[in-house]
């Protein structure tokens, strides 16, 4: 990641617990991160499998809900989006999720036509 997004469109992209998803918004409006796209997933990772129990059945459960957050940025440094969606989803215990960062070969913004950062 470059310190200074030179007209590098990054995708960076989240796995986080649903309940920071708040905490995360937060975070990345102060940052001025100029958008994102929110996803419902269900996943698993570190966190442990739990044992739970419906109508007298047992079942496992191993695959945890999650939020998938997706902020695609060209004129703000990626590594303030990644270092504030940290901050927010943040809670020390397993399961706090991920965060990666992509680049972006193209990008088209439908409505104007225009390309590339522009359309960021």
């Amino acid at each position: 990641m470059s310190k200074n997004n030179t007209g590098e469109i990054q995708l960076v992209m989240a796995y986080i617990r649903p309940d920071k998803l708040t905490d995360v918004k937060k975070a990345l409006a102060e940052t001025g991160a100029p958008s994102l796209t929110v996803t419902n997933v269900s996943g698993r990772g570190s966190q442990p499998a739990k044992k739970s129990q419906y109508r007298g059945e047992e079942y496992t459960v191993d695959l945890h809900e999650k939020v998938k957050v997706e902020c695609v940025v060209a004129d703000i440094p990626a590594e303030d989006v990644v270092s504030a969606i940290e901050s927010g989803a943040h809670t020390g215990e397993p399961g706090d999720g991920k965060v990666f960062v992509l680049p972006v070969e193209a990008a088209t913004q439908i409505r104007t036509g225009k390309t590339g950062p522009d359309a960021v």
